[in-house]
């Protein structure tokens, strides 16, 4: 059998244990590489698992998206902005507990004490 010579590198606490083995079998570390590779190849290859993952649009919720996305893409801005605040009304009316909670947060910046001040005149009711 014609042998082909090759260079290798393993870490070095492997490659101790693999002297330490050869040695406790009395075999060259060749030899036992030759062997640790041929029980690798002759074992059957592992299996892998892979999800069946349909292409974007090919099941039911991903066609009801893309069909979403074409008539959404086919109004004006306008009326997408419409659509959005009506969804949000609804989704206010539908969750009554949102209503319940604190106002939010809000940030105004005044480019003046005066303008604070006026603002806060106005605005103490």
């Amino acid at each position: 059998m014609p042998y082909a010579r090759i260079a290798i590198t393993l870490p070095r606490d492997v490659l101790s244990t693999l002297d330490r083995r050869a040695k406790q079998l009395d075999q060259s570390r060749s030899r036992v590489i030759v062997a640790a590779i041929r029980a690798f190849l002759a074992a059957p290859a592992p299996a892998l698992v892979r999800e069946a993952v349909p292409a974007y649009g090919t099941d039911a919720f991903g066609a009801a998206r893309s069909d979403q996305l074409a008539r959404d893409l086919a109004r004006t801005p306008a009326e997408r902005l419409a659509a959005a605040e009506r969804l949000a009304r609804l989704a206010r009316t539908a969750n009554p507990r949102a209503r319940a909670r604190r106002p939010r947060q809000q940030i105004i910046g005044f480019d003046s004490y005066e303008d604070f001040y006026e603002w806060k005149k106005n605005n103490r009711g």
